[in-house]
């Protein structure tokens, strides 16, 4: 199950990977307006809640004593390197702490500000946190981009392609597991009307 939780993870890290290196250190600070956040700020926010939660998580509140949330949303950084190495600094945490996970703590109680949580449900809770603010990251870089974006995923008015290249990408291999990161399981078990 591991193995899974790290796929997934990974898969959204690496969307804000290529983000970041279609970015200067500039546009990394900017902002829309005054109540929007920076890319850099969201970073800050990501990881630092990465660093929170996953830190010694079987056996300590995710919630850290030391954690200043509101903090995460002042920027602090002053160049692109910083941020690139907190964002580092908080997948390395995450990473490690999935690589902790076993199917005999897989359902063990562990808690996030006093609530309990099973190791499952705490992956879940932040396998929709994580992915929720690297899409801002994502689109905050799309409008800042614009035109010179190199797009993370199908390309526009390319869909059709992609999918002939899947489709014969999986009728000349074994199944191996998922067709992509984000889709249902490709299985000739799945029912028809799901197919679509």
């Amino acid at each position: 199950m591991k193995e899974l939780f790290i796929k997934r993870f990974s898969y959204y890290k690496s969307l804000g990977d290529r983000a970041f290196e279609q970015l200067s250190e500039e546009q990394l600070f900017w902002q829309f307006n005054n109540e929007s956040n920076s890319i850099a700020v969201i970073v800050k926010h990501v990881a630092g809640n990465m660093i929170s939660r996953w830190t010694n998580f079987l056996t300590e509140d995710g919630e850290k004593e030391y954690r200043n949330r509101d903090e995460e949303f002042v920027n602090a950084f002053k160049t692109k390197e910083e941020v690139i190495n907190f964002w580092e600094k908080g997948w390395s945490c995450l990473l490690n702490a999935l690589d902790q996970i076993t199917d005999e703590n897989l359902y063990a109680t562990i808690y996030i500000r006093g609530e309990g949580h099973t190791v499952l449900d705490a992956v879940f809770r932040q396998l929709a946190h994580y992915p929720y603010h690297i899409g801002q990251i994502v689109y905050i870089a799309k409008m800042i981009k614009n035109d010179d974006w190199k797009t993370l995923s199908i390309p526009r008015n390319k869909s059709q392609e992609f999918n002939m290249e899947m489709k014969n990408k999986w009728n000349d291999t074994e199944f191996k597991g998922n067709s992509s990161p984000v889709c249902f399981e490709n299985n000739p078990e799945v029912r028809d009307d799901y197919k679509q």
